[in-house]
């Protein structure tokens, strides 16, 4: 530990976030490359997939479904068991599933390695929440979200050209066992060896930005100084409930575009395999910028709630003017502007859930809002897939995305109209 006499607070709580910013890049880079395979014909035959829209969009919906499951279930264990056992835990049980997944004969096989490693990832989502709650001041947590957050946006950046590189140059199979081989050597060690529970527990942080961290905590808001901090009165609250509506409005169009969007672009926009990496990753890039830039003037305006709201309406618009436009380019640069809007959404849902609920409740309430989220929006890839396989048009699957998207934006406004 460094000198108490040192007046700096010091960086230690930084090296905890780059940690979560690799963690979570890794982790969705594992996640999205089923949606490379699936505009895969190779992949689509191996698995007698076959104009069965319906059952590729299955592949993500029992994913998801299976990690909503794990949130909630295991956020609540996460708690007592730390941040650093729960993840390294998770990257243990994630990382077979992928070795399992390369080497699938059949589709029952391929499923069922996504559903272990959706659930396996339940423990990792709410612990990255956590980790911020206690290694960050409340007048940081918004920037320090979005730094982490990031990763979300950067690691489906780089996994649309990616695992198409993979894929047209190995075949589908190598992408999993790479990601597998990936999450062992990379974010494994780094949690275990390099972050720690609690800043007083990490060798790298000085007594000044130890007491630095433990006098910003003590921001607490009103609202969250009133809760008694019981499961209960979590459950009741009318705030939790409101910002999980507009989460789960959020992963339904992240999910449903992530899941089709590299299909699209090929099937229905006749992209290139490299037109349709690039493009499929346009969308994360600007995403990205968006978090950022959001998270700082958020914290800058003390106001979330107005950012939530219009970052759910920006990406409705242009998921519409990206489904009815005849230009195939055009069409790509609407829906990446979708996804930069949704970026607004990221950083200050979380920031609203870590003021709004009673500290020692951040990981279960984090692990219940995710997962509720989750396992909502785990029905957009399969109920897009059954509309696209209906009518034989992605418009129908993207209306869906739009109505969601209404719901919750009405939902998140409160927020805007109360100042939060």
């Amino acid at each position: 530990m460094q000198s108490e006499n040192n007046s700096v607070p010091g960086r230690g709580r930084f090296i905890i976030l780059g940690i979560l910013f690799i963690t979570l890049l890794i982790v969705y880079i594992d996640r999205v490359n089923i949606s490379v395979l699936i505009a895969d014909p190779g992949f689509i035959s191996d698995m007698q997939l076959q104009a069965q829209a319906a059952r590729q969009g299955m592949l993500m919906t029992l994913f998801l479904l299976a990690y909503a499951l794990g949130n909630i279930i295991l956020g609540y264990f996460g708690d007592r068991l730390g941040p650093r056992k729960s993840v390294t835990i998770s990257i243990l049980i994630w990382s077979a599933a992928l070795f399992v997944a390369g080497n699938a004969a059949k589709l029952v096989t391929l499923i069922g390695a996504r559903i272990f490693m959706g659930f396996g990832e339940g423990f990792h989502w709410p612990m990255q929440s956590t980790y911020v709650k206690n290694w960050f001041p409340v007048h940081e947590r918004a920037r320090a979200n979005s730094a982490w957050a990031v990763g979300l946006m950067v690691g489906p950046a780089i996994a649309m050209p990616l695992c198409s590189a993979i894929v047209a140059n190995w075949g589908w199979a190598s992408s999993f066992i790479i990601l597998g081989v990936t999450a062992v050597l990379i974010p494994l060690p780094l949690i275990w060896f390099f972050t720690a529970d609690r800043p007083r527990e990490y060798r790298w942080v000085s007594e000044a930005e130890a007491s630095y961290i433990e006098r910003g905590q003590e921001e607490q808001t009103e609202l969250a100084e009133q809760q008694s901090g019981s499961y209960k009165d979590l459950l009741h609250s009318p705030y939790f409930w409101l910002v999980t509506i507009g989460y789960m409005a959020t992963s339904s169009i992240w999910w449903g575009t992530m899941t089709w969007l590299p299909q699209y672009l090929k099937v229905a926009r006749h992209f290139s395999w490299t037109q349709m990496g690039l493009f499929s990753s346009l969308p994360y890039i600007l995403g990205a910028i968006s978090v950022l830039s959001i998270a700082y003037i958020s914290d800058k305006l003390g106001r979330r709630g107005i950012f939530y709201t219009l970052g759910l309406l920006g990406a409705v618009v242009f998921i519409y003017m990206g489904a009815t436009t005849p230009s195939n380019f055009n069409s790509a640069i609407y829906i990446a502007l979708a996804i930069f809007f949704l970026g607004w959404v990221m950083p200050v849902a979380w920031t609203l859930l870590q003021t709004l609920v009673a500290p020692n409740l951040v990981g279960a309430a984090a692990g219940l809002m995710n997962g509720i989220s989750n396992g909502f929006a785990a029905l957009a890839p399969i109920i897009m897939g059954v509309l696209i396989q209906q009518t034989g048009s992605y418009l129908a699957g993207m209306v869906y995305l739009m109505v969601v998207g209404l719901i919750g934006s009405a939902c998140t406004a409160i927020f805007a109209v109360k100042g939060y």
